[in-house]
């Protein structure tokens, strides 16, 4: 059953990342998508903190995509959204989580892909001089990866915020004034796509996910989307078959039907190392 062959996708966005989606879902899927003339997806959110996001990342990306359908008047919606921080279990590390929403109207689907890499230049400083200005650009990947400044981290004004800085000459207009008025200026990596390459790789491999999971098909109704939605742990060692707290089988679950599908040893092996079991490595 191919529910997405030469429809027409309204994609939700003001930042380019047609460049990263459309091609894929186009080659992949046959799918066309379309970008609204005028659509303004910062009213749902900006990384620079003028306006607080609407609700959480899959929240806001599922808002911006229902808003683009019913402008544009389609029964496809997609749109992006990203997410920056330290890891979850190394803080001093940066990552991004990306993903990609597919919302069909008309066969009652919400399909999400994913992505989470620690490839990202998600990075900030507070800067003391123009030398130090141009040494963080050069290490965040300037000037293809853009620059956002700002007189501090804290609530800026929105008039006082400079985005998207990709040359030298705008970087020493942006941080000379700041500098000669109060001695530091804070920067930060624009993490808008279409000014980060970085990024925007991010969204192609959420947008590949994507298209995995559209493969996916359940067994029993067909509908696409079957994926996992749970682990279960067990895996038996391989000294005493004692079970551990590695994953024995996945859980497939049906968004339609709520038919589910264990699979068993999803990471290709049957035994686990000794190692890893609790009673041979107490």
């Amino acid at each position: 059953m191919d529910l997405f062959a030469h429809r027409v996708a309204v994609l939700a966005t003001m930042h380019g990342k047609e460049a990263a989606i459309a091609p894929l879902l186009q080659a992949e899927l046959n799918l066309k998508t379309i970008v609204p003339a005028d659509f303004n997806t910062d009213a749902f959110g900006t990384f620079t903190r003028e306006i607080k996001r609407t609700g959480d990342q899959l929240t806001a990306a599922r808002f911006k995509a229902e808003a683009a359908m019913q402008l544009v008047g389609e029964t496809l919606g997609l749109a992006s959204e990203g997410s920056f921080g330290p890891h979850p279990a190394i803080p001093y590390l940066p990552c991004n989580r990306e993903l990609v929403i597919l919302l069909d109207a008309t066969h009652d689907l919400e399909i999400v892909g994913y992505d989470f890499s620690t490839d990202t230049n998600y990075r900030q400083q507070v800067v003391n001089s123009l030398a130090a200005a141009l040494a963080f650009a050069q290490q965040i990947g300037f000037p293809s990866h853009a620059l956002v400044a700002m007189p501090t981290a804290d609530s800026p004004e929105p008039a006082a915020i400079v985005k998207g800085i990709v040359t030298e000459s705008e970087l020493r207009e942006a941080v000379t004034p700041w500098l000669q008025r109060q001695g530091s200026v804070y920067l930060e990596t624009d993490m808008r796509a279409m000014l980060n390459p970085t990024r925007m790789q991010a969204i192609a491999r959420a947008t590949q996910d994507l298209i995995r999971k559209l493969r996916s098909h359940c067994p029993q109704c067909d509908a696409p989307g079957f994926d996992v939605s749970d682990r279960k742990p067990g895996l038996p060692c391989g000294l005493c078959y004692t079970p551990t707290d590695l994953t024995l089988a996945t859980v497939y679950r049906c968004q339609k039907c709520s038919f589910t599908q264990d699979r068993l040893y999803p990471d290709g092996i049957e035994l686990a190392d000794p190692a890893q079991c609790a009673y041979c490595n107490p």
